[in-house]
C-alpha cells in the first residue's frame, strides 16, 4: 500500500464505525496558552474532554499535523540520528467523547492493524498501565482482561507512569494508556533476542505504532488528579511509523513518505542515501527530509521564522537543516527551498494549504537560507578556531561568552552550537551563555512568568454562550474564576455562562468593560481590562483587588462592554475587510492575509507580496476603500453556514485558522468583500467615516505590512499634517511655493555638508600620518595606541580601516571624547584573530570599565562608550600593557 492508501484506509475504517472525519487543525496552536504548537492529535479537542465545549460528534477521526520541538514533548535532538523520530509528523487518531471506551478502542485497533493492514499478529506486543500509588491510580485490570484473549498473556507488558500514563502537559486531561508495538527486525534476528525485551528500549525496528489513551482524569495545577465528567478515548498512531510497518521497511525514511524528498537531495548532492561511507551524510538527508516538512507547514499555517517564541523555533529548525546540508552534503548554495515543490505535490490532496501557498513558502525559506549562509561559513571557521584552541589546552567545554558570540555575530542558535560542539567532542557552558545574553540585552528574554491557581468552580455550565454579535450587555452567571500572579501583580480570570465580551482572536483585540454585581442594596463594579479565549472559554480579565468574596457570593452579574471602544474596533475590522478586497484588485489575487492586529486606535495588516507597495498603489487602494465607505454598503451577515458551502460560493478564508464545520460569513457586496470571519463589524460601511494609510513596510521575506486608521483617528492625522504645513510656511516666511523653498534649503545643506566632510577627511589624513609615525613595531604585529581628536564615533572605524590598508598585522586602540562622552575602539587584524583567538569585543569590554561604560562588536573590530572621560588615559595605558 502507498502512504496515501494507508492514510485513506484509516479514515475509511473509522468512517465505517460511525466516526465523523474532520480536517487537521493548524500546526500553530491558537487560543491555548499551554501550547506553542499542536503536539498531538487531541490538542484541538482538549476542551471537549474538559467539558468546556460540545464536539460536532461523539465519535471523530482525523489525521493531525503535529510538531514536537519544544516543551515536555521534544523530539528534535533525536531526529536524523535515529530512523523513527520526527519534528513534524502526522497523527492518525480516533476519539470517543463520552461514547465508547476501552473495549471498542482495543477491538477496533486490532481489527484495523491485522485485518485491513495485514500486519503479522505474532510480531506485535501490547502494554497496559501497571498503576501508580503516588497518584492513587490502580493497575488497569480492564485493559489487561480485554487484551488477554486477543494476544495472550505472554505478549502483554506492564508499563509504568512514564510509558503508560499519557499527559498532554503539566495540566489538563490525562489517563492510562495501552500501547501497541511491532517488531520489524529481519527474520534471522527474531530468534536471537525476544522482541518483548526490546519494547520501549529505543530499538529502531521495535517501535510503538499506536497509543490508545483512556481519558479519565484532569491533572490540576497542584499535580492532583480529579475524575473527568465522562470517560473518553483518545488514540494516536504515528502515520510515518505505520507506513514503515505496512510497507515492510527498516526505517521511516525508507517509505514513500520521505523518499521523494531524499531523491531530490541525492540529485542535488551527488550522494546516495544508504550508500555513503560518511555516516553523517545519511543523517543529514534524514534531518533535511524531516525538517522541510516542519518548516514548510509551519509557515503555511502562519508562523514565519523570527527571533522570538514560536518563530525562533521554526528558524532554528531551518538553520539546523541548512547546516547539515552545508557540512555533510556539500550544499553551499541555497537548496532547502527547492524541496517545497516536492512536498507540495505530495500533500496536495491531504493538506491543500501548502499547494495554495507554494510560491510564498518557497520565497520565505529562500530568504532565510540566504541570510544564514552569509554567516555560516565564517561562524564554522570561528568555531573551529575555538575548539582547536581548547583541545590544545585540554579543555572540553566551550565558554558561555564564546557561545553567545556565535549566536550574536554569526546567527548560530545555541542548540545548533551545542550540536556541532557535541559532534566535535565538546560541551557548551549553557549557564555562561545565559549570563552573557542577559548582560548584552540588559533584560531577560524569558516570558513573564505566570503562576495560576486552579479554577474555582461556582456552578455547572454546558459551555459559554457568546452573545456579542447582537447585544452589548447581558445578564449572566459566573461559572468559575481563578487568580493568576504575574510580574505586574495579580489578575482575576472570570468565566461567565453567557457574555457580550468579544475574546481576542482573529487579530481583533478583546473587549473591555465592566461586570456589575448586586451586593446588598447596591452594586459592585468589576472592571474588565481584557478578554481572551482559552481553548473554548471566554476569559474576562480583571486587575481589581480582593474579588474572591464578591465573585463567590454573586447570584448574577450584568456584563457591559465599553460601547465607544467596540464601535471603533468594529470600524477598523470592517475597514480591514474592505482593504483586503481592494488590495486584491490593485495588487493581484495572490494577496493572502498573513496576520493582523486591530484595536480601537489602529489596524495593522500583514500580507504576502514580494515587492514594496508603491505610493501610487497605496493611493489607489485607499481610494477604493473610501469609495466603498461612501457607498454605505449594508452588512450581510450569515451564521452557521456549512463550511464547504461557504468555500464553494467563493468566501475568502485565512490560512492557519481553524474553522469548524459551520462558519459565519461577513459580506459587504458579494462581488467585493465575502469572507469567513468571527469578528465584530459595523452594520454599514458608512459608519467607518474615512480610511487612511499611515505606513507600509517589510516584515520578513515575502511579507509586507500596512497600518491604517479610520474615523476620528484619520481626521486627527489630517489635521496634524495641515498644522505641520502651516508651521513650515511660518518658519520659511510664507513662501508661495513651499516645496521649492524646502528643496533650496536641502541643496544648501548638502553643499555645506560636503565641505565639512572634505575638511574632516583632510584632518583625518593628518591624524593617520601622525599615528603611523608613532607606531610600535613588534615581532608579530604593529601596535598603535593613541588618544585622537576626531569629529565623531564613526571616524574611529574609518581611521582603523584606512590604517589597516597601509599597515600589515595591525592592532590599533583609539580613544576620543565626543560631546563630553568618552569613546574607545579596538581593531585586530583578522589573521591575528584567527591565529591567536584574540577578540576585540572582549578586550574593548575590559577597557570600557575605566570609562564606566560597556560595548562590544566583532572579533576584529569593536567599540565602547562610557560616562567618565577622565578614565580614557588609564584605558589606553591598560591597552598598551595588555598587548
Amino acid at each position: 500500500m502507498t502512504s496515501h492508501q494507508i492514510r485513506q484506509a484509516f479514515l475509511d475504517f473509522f468512517r465505517s464505525k460511525g466516526h465523523l472525519i474532520v480536517p487537521s487543525a493548524p500546526l500553530v496552536a491558537k487560543n491555548d496558552p499551554t501550547l506553542m504548537f499542536n503536539n498531538s492529535g487531541m490538542a484541538q479537542f482538549k476542551d471537549f474532554f474538559l467539558g468546556n465545549g460540545t464536539p460536532p460528534s461523539s465519535r471523530i477521526a482525523d489525521t493531525q499535523k503535529c510538531l514536537r520541538v519544544s516543551g515536555k514533548h521534544n523530539d528534535l535532538e533525536d531526529v536524523g540520528f535515529d530512523t523513527y523520530h520526527h519534528t513534524m509528523f502526522e497523527m492518525l487518531g480516533n476519539w470517543s467523547f463520552g461514547d465508547y471506551f476501552k473495549k471498542e478502542a482495543i477491538t477496533w485497533a486490532w481489527e484495523l492493524l491485522t485485518e485491513v493492514y495485514k500486519l503479522p499478529k505474532e510480531r506485535m506486543y501490547v502494554s497496559v498501565f501497571e498503576g501508580d500509588s503516588k497518584d492513587g491510580v490502580p493497575f488497569d485490570q480492564e485493559a489487561w482482561d480485554l487484551w488477554k484473549p486477543i494476544v495472550g498473556e505472554d505478549r502483554i507488558i506492564l508499563g509504568n507512569k512514564k510509558d503508560n500514563f499519557w499527559e498532554m502537559g503539566d495540566t489538563g486531561p490525562c489517563g492510562p494508556c495501552s500501547e501497541i508495538h511491532i517488531d520489524l527486525r529481519p527474520e534471522a534476528d527474531l530468534a536471537l533476542v525476544s522482541g518483548k525485551s526490546l519494547v520501549n528500549n529505543d530499538h529502531p525496528q521495535v517501535v510503538e505504532i499506536w497509543n490508545l489513551v483512556f481519558m479519565q482524569f484532569e491533572r490540576k495545577a497542584d499535580s492532583s488528579l480529579i475524575p473527568l465528567p465522562a470517560t473518553h478515548v483518545d488514540t494516536g498512531m504515528g502515520f510515518e511509523r505505520l507506513c514503515m510497518a505496512v510497507q515492510s521497511k527498516m526505517s521511516n525514511y525508507d517509505t514513500d513518505v520521505f523518499q521523494n524528498t531524499i531523491e531530490v537531495l541525492e540529485s542535488l548532492s551527488g550522494k546516495v542515501y544508504g550508500g555513503n561511507d560518511e555516516p553523517f551524510a545519511d543523517i543529514a538527508m534524514r534531518v533535511i527530509a524531516d525538517h522541510i516538512r516542519a518548516v514548510a507547514f509551519a509557515i503555511t499555517d502562519g508562523q514565519l521564522p523570527s527571533n522570538v517564541k514560536a518563530g525562533y523555533v521554526i528558524r532554528r529548525i531551518l538553520r539546523r537543516a541548512v547546516r547539515y546540508g552545508y557540512s555533510y552534503l556539500g550544499l553551499q548554495e541555497p537548496f532547502f527551498h527547492k524541496l517545497v515543490a516536492v512536498l507540495s505535490d505530495q500533500f496536495q490532496d491531504v493538506f491543500t494549504e501548502l499547494k495554495a501557498q507554494e510560491e510564498f513558502v518557497t520565497r520565505v525559506i529562500l530568504e532565510e537560507e540566504k541570510s544564514f549562509l552569509r554567516t555560516l561559513e565564517s561562524g564554522l571557521k570561528r568555531l573551529d578556531v575555538i575548539t582547536t584552541s581548547l583541545k590544545a589546552k585540554g579543555i572540553s567545554v566551550i565558554a558561555g561568552d564564546e557561545v553567545f558570540e556565535l549566536s550574536d555575530t554569526f546567527g548560530f542558535p545555541v542548540d545548533l552550537t551545542a550540536l556541532i560542539a557535541r559532534e566535535k567532542g565538546f560541551q557548551i557552558d549553557e549557564t555562561g551563555f545565559q549570563s552573557a545574553l542577559q548582560e548584552q540585552k540588559k533584560r531577560s528574554r524569558q516570558d513573564a512568568a505566570k503562576e495560576a491557581t486552579d479554577w474555582i468552580e461556582l456552578r455547572e455550565s454546558d459551555g459559554v454562550e457568546f452573545l456579542g454579535y447582537d447585544f452589548e450587555e447581558t445578564h449572566s452567571n459566573i461559572v468559575k474564576y481563578r487568580k493568576v500572579k504575574t510580574k505586574a501583580g495579580e489578575e482575576y480570570h472570570i468565566v461567565l455562562d453567557r457574555t457580550p465580551f468579544y475574546a481576542e482572536m482573529g487579530g481583533q483585540v478583546g473587549d473591555t468593560g465592566v461586570l456589575e454585581v448586586p451586593v446588598g442594596t447596591g452594586l459592585k463594579t468589576i472592571n474588565i481590562s481584557d478578554t481572551k479565549k482559552e481553548n473554548d472559554l471566554f476569559v474576562h480579565i480583571s486587575t481589581d483587588k480582593n474579588l474572591d468574596d464578591v465573585l463567590q457570593q454573586a447570584s448574577h452579574v450584568l456584563a457591559k462592554i465599553d460601547h465607544g471602544r467596540r464601535a471603533k474596533i468594529k470600524a477598523n475590522h470592517t475597514a480591514t475587510h474592505l482593504m483586503l478586497s481592494s488590495m486584491r484588485e490593485v495588487l493581484g489575487t495572490h494577496i493572502v492575509q498573513k496576520g493582523s492586529y486591530l484595536n480601537d486606535e489602529v489596524l495593522r495588516f500583514d500580507f504576502s507580496h514580494f515587492s514594496k507597495v508603491t505610493d501610487d498603489e497605496l493611493r489607489r487602494i485607499e481610494d477604493r476603500v473610501n469609495e466603498k465607505i461612501r457607498e454605505n454598503i449594508l452588512l450581510d451577515e450569515r451564521r452557521n453556514v456549512p463550511i464547504q458551502q461557504a468555500i464553494s460560493e467563493g468566501a475568502t478564508a485565512t490560512f492557519g485558522e481553524k474553522y469548524g464545520d459551520f462558519v459565519r460569513l461577513i459580506i459587504f457586496d458579494p462581488k467585493f468583500s465575502f469572507e469567513l470571519c468571527g469578528g465584530t463589524h459595523v452594520p454599514s460601511t458608512g459608519e467607518i467615516g474615512i480610511f487612511k494609510f499611515t505606513s507600509e513596510g517589510s516584515v520578513s521575506a515575502g511579507v509586507r505590512r500596512v497600518e491604517a486608521v479610520t474615523g476620528e483617528k484619520a481626521l486627527e492625522i489630517m489635521r496634524r499634517q495641515e498644522e505641520t504645513i502651516y508651521l513650515l510656511k511660518e518658519l520659511l516666511k510664507g513662501p508661495t511655493d513651499l516645496i521649492k523653498a524646502v528643496e533650496n534649503l536641502l541643496e544648501e545643506r548638502n553643499t555645506l555638508q560636503k565641505k565639512i566632510t572634505a575638511m574632516e577627511n583632510e584632518k583625518l589624513q593628518e591624524i593617520k600620518t601622525g599615528l603611523i609615525s608613532r607606531m610600535k613595531t613588534h615581532k608579530t604585529f604593529n601596535l598603535i595606541v593613541a588618544k585622537v581628536n576626531v569629529p565623531g564615533a564613526d571616524s574611529l572605524k574609518q581611521l582603523s580601516y584606512e590604517l589597516k590598508d597601509q599597515v600589515e598585522n595591525l592592532i590599533a586602540v583609539f580613544g576620543t571624547e565626543i560631546a563630553g562622552k568618552p569613546q574607545l575602539s579596538v581593531y585586530i587584524a583578522e589573521n591575528i584573530v584567527q591565529e591567536t583567538g584574540l577578540n576585540a569585543g572582549k578586550i574593548v569590554k575590559e577597557l570600557a570599565k575605566e570609562i564606566r561604560g560597556g560595548g562590544g562588536g566583532q572579533p576584529f573590530f569593536a567599540t565602547a562608550g562610557g560616562s567618565d572621560a577622565s578614565g580614557l588615559d588609564t584605558a589606553l595605558e591598560k591597552a598598551k600593557e595588555l598587548f
